[in-house]
């Protein structure tokens, strides 16, 4: 058994080494968006293939020399004389994947800023009772206290020494289930679905927050998510509509921020929980009239009531880009506002730093 687990711990070792290897280009192909389950994440590896004998174009050798037509092989497809590519499925807990995501990216530990109370399931026994359920029936008390009657009533033999409990001897465990204080945070993603917003900038938006997630939830006990997309107009939905909503329409930025600020002072008091809304767009905006009102919701409402705001601009043909830019000129005294720009695919790995590399 022992010789099991070592063997097993070594093969976790390398799935865990081949993953930290790769984590740049798992984070920008979305590869395991689609393999995440409640605790685990199906992770595809390359496997290990069966050493086998091959037949090679020798120069020298028995049978070489001239032969007559039609000895040789036609000129006809002939089979393949080299391995396929194999993959092999291993599972690796989502925890393991954060702790793999924050060593890579030298991301440090969050400290959560308040509690909620939240019901455990853990019991906590407080005394003995003599009335209970038998699943709590206390069996050395009970004993105990059948001996004493035996002896007391002058029934017990040393020599037969059986004891059998009575009712009135059975004793039973007491508890209470304790209220637990929780460290707990909502995260709100909010998207800009407007014309030019494609299939690849949502692809990126999808593989970014997959990484947010698994980073923040290993930080917090409790999580909550919310889904926020917006053109001229914004309205909350579930997580498969935020990422497969086809796009259209111009674009208000502002209405995302107004229907986040509602959800948060309606639901989450910033006193019991953390908060963190993220916001994606390629940075095209309505006017520099609706920038203005944005820029005064976040510096008036949203940013005081949360541990940070995250922007992140998606490059697109078709978005003018500004908005990031606005968003750095009010806000450069501001930590807690951080922004980043997502240029493609593969810069997935360095905007995530950027967002969560202050640990707020």
């Amino acid at each position: 058994m022992l010789s099991i687990d070592r063997d097993l711990g070594r093969f976790r070792d390398i799935v865990k080494g081949r993953v930290r290897k790769d984590l740049r280009r798992y984070m920008s192909s979305g590869e395991l968006v689609g393999r995440k389950g409640k605790e685990m994440v199906s992770i595809p590896l390359p496997q290990i293939g069966i050493p086998r004998l091959r037949y090679g174009d020798n120069k020298q050798g028995v049978g070489q020399g001239e032969g007559d037509q039609g000895d040789g092989a036609g000129e006809g497809p002939r089979a393949g004389d080299a391995p396929g590519d194999h993959m092999l499925e291993v599972e690796i807990s989502v925890d393991e994947l954060a702790e793999i995501l924050g060593e890579e990216l030298e991301l440090p530990r969050i400290e959560p800023k308040g509690e909620r109370e939240a019901s455990a399931d853990k019991a906590r026994y407080t005394g003995i009772n003599t009335v209970g359920p038998e699943s709590l029936r206390h069996n050395k008390r009970t004993f105990k206290q059948a001996l004493k009657r035996s002896i007391a009533s002058g029934t017990y033999d040393p020599r037969r020494p059986i004891i059998v409990p009575i009712k009135e001897d059975k004793r039973y465990r007491t508890f209470e289930v304790d209220t637990e204080p929780r460290s707990a945070a909502v995260v709100v993603y909010m998207m800009d679905v407007s014309g030019s917003m494609g299939k690849e900038q949502k692809e990126i938006v999808r593989s970014e927050a997959f990484w947010i997630d698994t980073w923040l939830k290993h930080n917090y006990d409790d999580v909550d998510t919310r889904f926020i997309i917006h053109d001229a107009t914004a309205r909350e939905v579930d997580r498969e509509t935020f990422f497969r909503t086809r796009e259209s329409g111009g674009t208000l930025i502002s209405s995302a921020y107004k229907l986040c600020l509602e959800i948060l002072e309606h639901e989450y008091p910033p006193e019991e929980w953390n908060i963190y809304p993220f916001h994606f767009s390629d940075g095209d905006n309505w006017s520099q009239s609706d920038t203005r009102t944005c820029v005064e919701l976040l510096r008036n409402k949203l940013v005081p009531i949360s541990n940070q705001f995250s922007y992140a601009q998606v490059d697109s043909q078709y978005g003018s880009g500004q908005f990031i830019k606005d968003l750095d000129e009010a806000f450069s005294d501001l930590d807690e506002v951080c922004l980043s720009r997502i240029p493609n695919r593969e810069a997935i790995m360095d905007s995530i730093k950027e967002l969560l590399g202050q640990g707020r």
